[in-house]
């Protein structure tokens, strides 16, 4: 049966090769296995049951607690030309009846519903009536009591498997599950784990940062302004968050919706279309946004908050970025998120599970706080051995330079002293900053010796430095109604002049993806056809095909078969105005060339090509250049040019690292190396001068894994 897989494919969704994982799994569930898939969000998991739900006989039964993506999933289907409907608490009735009757005729190819139908005698009767082939667990880490979202009602899926006529096959999905629960997963759903297909966890379209000890709000609409023509989401932890945030954002005339359990349905509804139909291009929300959000042009997801564990942040981090384009995923973090966090898990109704969270909240801490790979770190939590960096994150390209801060940090923690450790940051700034404030002077802290020293300075900077105090844990806060501040065992170390502190610069804001004028001609094109029918412009082409549009431009029909994404229905259906839209935008720019056009062709089912800039900055690195001359020469900063030839190394080129660390650093780097061992940088970077970088560091560790 499986000859027939492949056609199927490219027919109905464009694509002429299958990706890694989905073949097996596919020929897994052809030949009557039960299987469990385990793949990274966006990494195709819904091919693995779509294409034999056309194959096998009947109706193939898709068990899914989101009912958004349940539409999203339906219309794009109908939109290939595969009859495939939902039934869940989203529809009347009536409505509900007519499509289990329409399903009883053998009307569907797929049927989607939702776990607590399950809990219905008469809907598992209807079930009896139907041919099912194949029973398909999507978000499979629900049935699972060790996972990070428990369902009750996935614990009926095997009763009603049993009770089916003629016993399905089952095809289990998960992007995050732990070793401990993809067991779970087996044992609950009769999963032999020899038919485990794991592709890994790695997106390597996804860049992870974590921003410390800086104003989130101020980061925040600076990253905003430069990204505004790109679809992102933001979460935040509390209902109180999102409002705070959406009516902040909505003041600078920023695009946003905004979605959270306490607004009416009709309100949340209406917001998350928006949102799906590009009419919003920012979405602010708690988690309960998205958990089935299948827009896949989401370029970034920032995080104002911290996550309560690694599966939720893995899950809402891996929602950018779904059509393969490179996505940014950042989490701006303040110690007072653990709090937060902590105050969220004990109003837990499930206190059998308390201790199980917070020690997934510490995971979440550390990762927040690891100077190593983000990645990495996320890959070895979900089971992944053999990991490596992934040269990408911000901690892998962090170049940013560091200033002594100690004499700053002395005199901050000094002030917190004299005022008594039992006030806030804001107060304590404007004590530093020399403040009138009519408090100030009541309190008598203007006759302290603190008052003023650093006057030079604004109140907000001052207050941000005692966040990045904070962030360093030499300053800790006392939670309460009032929030106060105190100076932590390890902040008196400092005080005393044991050790010196170190603040990096700020991280700079940047563009996630460059402005190509053809791409958002086509965008809007895409636009026009989706309010037409009424669709979100994503399940019209994803931007993934939009890109490659740019870069092969097809002129007929034969060539516009060849976009990535492209089928002979979407051909029929949208080609011409496409083409047209193509055709028209070359004759009046003639000299047009996009710069990303050489760097994002998509081939038909396959990862992003790799723009070769990183190339030709080896080739001057191989001609004798310094990292300094190619900087100047190819007018770029000197970081770029260290991540491209740490790139290159990743892609096995010939970089000769030892070449670009001064001679005089070397003995250094190898007494370093020798005592803190290469696994973490910090500790190496803890043990040389200011002057020898991290990435002298990494040339010199990279160096020696290969030649030692």
């Amino acid at each position: 049966m499986f000859e027939k897989a492949l056609p199927l494919l490219e027919s109905h969704f464009g694509y002429n090769a299958f990706r890694k994982g989905q073949e097996q799994a596919i020929r897994s569930v052809l030949t009557g296995e039960n299987t469990i898939c385990v793949m990274p969000t966006g990494g195709g998991k819904s091919i693995c049951y779509q294409i034999p739900a056309l194959i096998l006989p009947g109706t193939t039964i898709v068990i899914s607690p989101l009912i958004s993506l349940m539409k999203d999933q339906v219309d794009a289907l109908i939109q290939v030309g595969i009859p495939a409907t939902f039934i869940n608490s989203s529809l009347s009735f009536k409505e509900a009846n007519e499509r289990i009757r329409a399903a009883k005729q053998g009307k569907y190819k797929l049927l989607y519903i939702a776990p607590e139908r399950l809990e219905s005698y008469e809907f598992l009767e209807d079930l009896n009536g139907m041919e099912i082939p194949l029973v398909a667990v999507d978000e499979a880490h629900c049935i699972s009591q060790w996972g990070h979202d428990f369902r009750p009602s996935y614990r009926h899926i095997q009763q009603m498997i049993n009770n089916l006529p003629e016993r399905p096959n089952v095809l289990a999905l998960t992007a995050t599950a732990t070793p401990r629960v993809r067991a779970d997963i087996c044992h609950l759903l009769n999963i032999d784990e020899n038919n485990t297909i794991i592709t890994g966890f790695e997106r390597e379209n996804l860049s992870f940062s974590v921003i410390k000890g800086q104003d989130r709000v101020k980061y925040l609409q600076a990253y905003l302004k430069k990204n505004e023509k790109e679809a992102g989401i933001i979460y935040a932890a509390t209902r109180k968050n999102v409002d705070q945030l959406y009516e902040r954002l909505r003041k600078e005339n920023i695009n946003v919706a905004r979605y959270h359990a306490g607004m009416g349905d009709v309100d949340r509804a209406r917001e998350q279309e928006r949102f799906l139909e590009d009419k919003a291009s920012v979405m602010v929300a708690t988690s309960a946004f998205g958990m089935g959000i299948d827009k896949s042009n989401i370029r970034y997801v920032l995080h104002f908050q911290m996550p309560k564990n690694m599966e939720s942040y893995y899950q809402e981090a891996g929602r950018a970025g779904r059509d393969g384009l490179e996505s940014e995923c950042i989490l701006l973090y303040s110690p007072q998120d653990v709090q937060v966090q902590r105050f969220l898990i004990d109003q837990s109704s499930d206190r059998g599970r308390i201790t199980q969270e917070l020690e997934k909240l510490q995971q979440m801490v550390d990762y927040c706080h690891t100077e190593s790979c983000l990645q990495e770190f996320i890959l070895k939590y979900f089971g992944e051995i053999e990991t490596d960096t992934c040269n990408r994150c911000g901690n892998c390209l962090d170049s940013r330079t560091s200033i002594d801060v100690t004499k700053e940090a002395q005199m901050v923690m000094s002030c917190v002293i004299r005022m008594g450790q039992r006030f806030g940051k804001n107060i304590t700034a404007q004590v530093l900053t020399g403040s009138k404030n009519k408090k100030v002077t009541e309190m008598g802290f203007n006759r302290l010796t603190t008052y003023g020293i650093l006057k030079d300075q604004g109140a907000k900077e001052v207050s941000d430095f005692i966040e990045f105090l904070i962030s360093q844990e030499l300053i800790a806060i006392e939670q309460g109604q009032f929030p106060t501040i105190y100076v932590s065992p390890k902040g008196k170390d400092i005080l005393l002049g044991h050790e010196p502190v170190y603040r990096r610069e700020a991280v700079k804001v940047k563009e996630v993806s460059k402005n190509d004028p053809l791409f958002e001609e086509l965008r809007e094109v895409r636009k026009s056809i989706a309010e037409t029918e009424k669709v979100p412009p994503f399940v019209i082409f994803s931007d993934a095909a939009l890109k490659d549009m740019c870069a092969k431009q097809p002129k007929t029909n034969e060539e516009f078969l060849q976009v990535s994404g492209v089928g002979e229905l979407k051909l029929q259906k949208y080609g011409l105005e496409f083409i047209q839209a193509i055709r028209g935008f070359l004759e009046t720019h003639p000299d047009y060339q996009s710069e990303i056009q050489a760097e994002s062709t998509v081939p038909k089912r396959s990862a992003k090509a790799v723009g070769d800039s990183h190339l030709e900055t080896l080739g001057l690195h191989q001609n004798g250049l310094s990292i300094k001359e190619i900087a100047e020469k190819r007018a770029l900063v000197i970081s770029t040019v260290e991540s491209h030839l740490l790139q290159c190394a990743q892609q096995g080129l010939a970089v000769d690292f030892i070449k670009l660390i001064p001679s005089e650093y070397i003995p250094l780097l190898e007494k370093a190396v020798e005592e803190a061992g290469r696994n973490r940088l910090k500790p190496i970077k803890e043990l040389l001068p200011e002057k020898v970088s991290y990435f002298m560091i990494k040339a010199y560790v990279y160096y020696l894994s290969k030649n030692k």
